[in-house]
């Protein structure tokens, strides 16, 4: 839960806005075309464009601040490595540091308003996804003012649309799904669902350097909260189309697929996004192999073809116990329980007993405990 705080906290300094680009078209074009290859994980293209940025405008923090973003991604190519968290932290400090000089000498220089509230916001969401709550809640609190002045100084701008639209949605809607953030949002003005995701659609419509994150964040909203997985899947398809290297818009594209019903094309992704794993390809790690072994297991047992099935659980669930460091995922809590509800039609019942047992052992998602404890009293079959 605290997670979430955090999180919302950081998606107020997620946006940039107009004020913070650099007017020199040239320069300008070599932060786009940086911008493309962090998302379709091409690291050391984005990097030389943005060390040309930061020859080009020293003093303009844009270069530094998109040095660190490409370091974020690869850091979230391989999360569980912290190797990389001490030089990130110090590539955000050089941002701030700009971004304090021109302050100093402009308290409503949107550009250092911006590019401050986003080194500090991303420092907020590493610290938070490793566990260091109250430095991570801080940082949310440091980004907040300068947000809102940058919002007062360019309120008309698409970009700015960004940030405000999430914060207005999530500040609305999680603290109603997780009550322990209420007492936490005393400090911070009140959401508004219906108009944060109108802003949000306006960003991801008209925004010129926030769209991507707009997309992506409405993807993730309209998924997982609003449930509207036909827009979503409009979304994930923009998204996986224009960066089809990105593996995370990958997977969300299958996963639309998937709770629509639509398993063939789902199977077709997942397999892509498997094969992709295998042959080593920058970005696709563990975390999407056990995903795609998962959904490709659920394929086959939907199709009633339990061996391949079966093969495809077992390596989600031997790549699950390299990943789930803090416990069973819910794709290594489902995957054991369908192999149960295999071995249950192959009239195995003591393997399928053992099997629902190994889930009771396991971190409870959603109904496995329930589902398990079902299946021990009475064997699975289709009828059911």
């Amino acid at each position: 839960m605290q997670w979430y705080f955090t999180l919302l906290l950081w998606f107020l300094i997620s946006s940039p806005a107009k004020g913070q680009w650099i007017e020199d078209p040239a320069v300008d074009a070599r932060v786009q075309r940086g911008i493309d290859c962090i998302y379709n994980i091409e690291f050391e293209k984005a990097e030389k464009e943005f060390v040309e940025v930061v020859r080009l405008a020293p003093d303009h923090p844009a270069g530094l601040f998109f040095q660190a973003m490409t370091e974020w991604w690869r850091i979230l190519s391989n999360f569980e490595d912290e190797s990389r968290d001490k030089g990130f932290y110090a590539m955000l400090d050089k941002v701030i540091d700009v971004c304090e000089k021109r302050l100093d000498k402009n308290e409503n220089d949107v550009t250092a308003l911006f590019f401050k509230g986003g080194a500090v916001g991303f420092r907020g969401r590493l610290r938070a996804n490793r566990g260091a709550w109250l430095l991570a809640a801080n940082d949310g609190l440091v980004a907040l003012p300068a947000v809102r002045k940058a919002n007062k100084l360019e309120p008309a701008n698409y970009d700015v649309l960004l940030g405000m639209g999430i914060y207005n949605y999530y500040a609305d809607v999680v603290p109603s799904q997780y009550p322990v953030i209420k007492p936490l949002m005393i400090f911070l003005p009140g959401g508004e669902k219906k108009k944060g995701l109108e802003q949000l659609e306006l960003a991801a419509k008209k925004a010129r350097y926030a769209k991507v994150e707009a997309t992506y964040f409405l993807l993730q909203t309209y998924f997982s909260y609003e449930k509207q997985y036909v827009r979503a899947l409009e979304l994930a398809r923009e998204l996986h189309n224009k960066y089809p290297k990105n593996p995370l818009f990958h997977r969300m594209y299958g996963r639309c697929h998937v709770s629509l019903g639509y398993w063939a094309e789902a199977f077709d992704i997942f397999n892509e996004v498997e094969r992709r794993y295998r042959i080593h390809q920058a970005g696709y790690d563990d975390f999407d192999a056990r995903e795609a072994y998962y959904y490709i297991g659920r394929h086959y047992f939907l199709a009633s073809r339990f061996e391949e099935s079966l093969k495809n659980f077992y390596r989600c669930d031997e790549i699950s116990r390299k990943t789930d460091k803090n416990g069973s995922s819910g794709f290594m809590s489902m995957a054991n329980l369908t192999i149960g509800m295999i071995y249950d039609l192959q009239k195995k019942r003591g393997s399928a007993l053992a099997q629902y047992q190994k889930v009771l052992n396991m971190k409870e998602y959603e109904n496995t405990y329930k589902e398990a404890r079902r299946f021990m009293e009475k064997p699975y079959s289709r009828a059911q």
